[in-house]
């Protein structure tokens, strides 16, 4: 193994817990990651001893809880490898990325006749905001196709780009298949019909070093409570060029510099796009999470995630009755499965009663789940805390689950 694991798990408290008497074997990743003590500690020394409003006030207190807010923006931009820390913007999370790309690239650059590009895996929150401004726009969506393994079909998505293609909303990693789709490629696909890209990385950045430079995404947005950060905040990066040009998504505090009954003039960037007291704390624990994966060490991350993925597809593979949902070659470890005549729900809650946090249902990929024809499916979702036991764990989970229904 490429990492010391239980050394790790004794930065997780929670997972030092037992849940209905049984150690807890948390696979719901997918959803929220847990959070190590580092920044569990930093929320509460800021509210202990730093809180006060950000960019208003003379005073000590502000001015600390303004430098720290700030260094985080900077941890974000070295994250990302960002070219400015003004293009990385906080949100309450990847959805609200979403939204404000969505509304104000849309109210901006989408027409009549216009065309956006999203593929058939998506999470809800990159649908719907983007059928909400095509209504209201008068655009049309179009959907990439994928194959029964869960990969996109590049062929395909190449037959909708054209000229009239403004913006390619794609997700990075699929919360439902894992499938890892080839951001870079779609990229430079859209770029030639000078479309512009956003990236959902809400299962990617935890898992993987992204370089949006490299990438030369125009928007990427993730959260930071899938990334062992606090709820309520995440980040959306835009290039400058993009982000100079949209309107405010929102108006109020933080986001003007003059107002006068008759006319506003809108702040410079990041605060164009920041109104209100932002979730202060929030901001700040995404840093500290940035500093522990960093002092994990991203690479080592991702190794030794791919030692779980392959372990745990092995073994679930090998349990009789139990269908795999994205099997593509691409992959992260997430895995949703179905058992034969066993409803999901069913085969959670046995499953929580053993100690072991799954998840079911349709994962907010109703589009998907028609794809595939299923109404849902148990997903284990894998962080790089969990073990190659827990795996054995889960499998014999299943077993028990599978002798109960007989």
């Amino acid at each position: 193994m490429s990492l010391d694991v239980q050394k790790i798990r004794k930065n997780f408290p929670i997972l030092q817990r037992e849940v209905y008497d049984q150690p807890l074997v948390y696979l719901d990743n997918g959803a929220s990651s847990q959070k190590p003590i580092s920044v569990i500690e930093t929320i509460d020394r800021y509210y202990r001893n730093e809180h006060s409003n950000i960019h208003r006030g003379v005073h000590y207190l502000s001015s600390t809880a303004t430098d720290k807010y700030e260094q985080a923006r900077k941890k974000v931009q070295t994250f990302l490898n960002a070219e400015h820390e003004h293009e990385c913007l906080f949100t309450k999370g990847t959805t609200d990325g979403i939204n404000l790309v969505a509304h104000s690239f849309g109210k901006k650059f989408l027409s009549p006749g216009d065309n956006v590009i999203i593929s058939e895996m998506e999470h809800h929150s990159n649908i719907v905001p983007w059928q909400m401004i095509c209504d209201e726009k008068g655009a049309t969506l179009k959907v990439i196709p994928i194959n029964d393994a869960g990969e996109l079909l590049m062929d395909e998505y190449k037959k909708l780009l054209n000229d009239k293609t403004a913006i390619v909303s794609i997700t990075h990693v699929s919360n439902t298949l894992g499938t890892i789709n080839p951001i870079k490629e779609i990229i430079d696909l859209a770029h030639e019909k000078g479309a512009a890209v956003l990236i959902d990385g809400a299962q990617a950045v935890q898992h993987m070093a992204v370089d949006v430079r490299e990438l030369d995404a125009d928007f990427y947005t993730f959260s930071g409570h899938k990334m062992y950060g606090p709820t309520g905040v995440g980040i959306l990066y835009g290039k400058e060029k993009w982000l100079n040009e949209m309107p405010p998504y929102q108006g109020g505090g933080d986001m003007i510099k003059t107002v006068t009954f008759e006319k506003t003039t809108y702040n410079e960037l990041p605060h164009k796009f920041e109104a209100g007291t932002p979730n202060i704390v929030g901001g700040i624990g995404l840093g500290a999470a940035i500093d522990y994966m960093n002092s994990v060490g991203i690479d080592e991350i991702a190794a030794y995630e791919e030692e779980i993925k392959v372990a745990a597809h092995e073994a679930l593979s090998a349990i009789d009755g139990l269908t795999i949902y994205g099997t593509a070659n691409s992959k992260a470890a997430v895995f949703s499965f179905l058992l034969d005549g066993i409803h999901p729900y069913d085969a959670g809650t046995i499953l929580d009663r053993l100690g072991i946090a799954i998840r079911t249902g349709h994962h907010c990929t109703e589009p998907l789940m028609a794809r595939l024809g299923i109404p849902g499916t148990v997903r284990a979702s894998f962080a790089f805390y969990n073990t190659m036991e827990e795996i054995d764990v889960l499998v014999a989970g299943i077993e028990r689950v599978k002798k109960m229904f007989a």
